[in-house]
């Protein structure tokens, strides 16, 4: 029974003419340069990044660096804290930080929408605590070269 389950084995690796195939044949390595969505933190009431925010911002654009970036949506948050006017400045703030940061990263500045949206237009799920809609969402969209 073990010989009938390596030769099946090695059957199903063999291409069509009976050769055996290479390891890039058969598995696909997923691309990097494609749509992708990733969040930066930032502290209370604060617009300035954080290192771990520009980690990830430098990570990420490492990342992308060989792919084409067709489009960067950068959307500004808040929490409910400080009014509608305040916060909506505050979200324009930490937009404006992480697009700042992404383009001094070599990304092309054509690519930017900035968007702001304060407290209500978070996707965070109701009831999420405060400290999660303190964030800029980043929305790039890559293709390969």
């Amino acid at each position: 029974m073990k010989r009938l389950i390596v030769v099946v084995g090695a059957l199903a690796l063999a291409g069509c003419a009976g050769t055996p195939m290479e390891r890039a044949e058969l598995v696909a390595e997923p691309s990097v340069c494609a749509p992708q969505r990733f969040d930066i933190y930032f502290r209370d009431s604060e617009a300035a990044l954080t290192d771990a925010a520009r980690h990830a911002i430098g990570l990420t654009a490492t990342q992308l660096q060989a792919c084409e970036i067709r489009k960067v949506d950068v959307i500004g948050l808040a929490d409910a804290r400080g009014g509608p006017d305040a916060n909506l400045d505050l979200s324009e703030r930490r937009a404006i930080a992480v697009r700042e940061a992404l383009e001094a990263a070599g990304w092309p500045a054509p690519a930017f929408s900035l968007m702001v949206a304060g407290e209500s237009g978070s996707t965070t799920a109701a009831g999420a605590s405060e400290p999660m809609r303190r964030r800029t969402e980043v929305i790039v969209d890559a293709a390969p070269r």
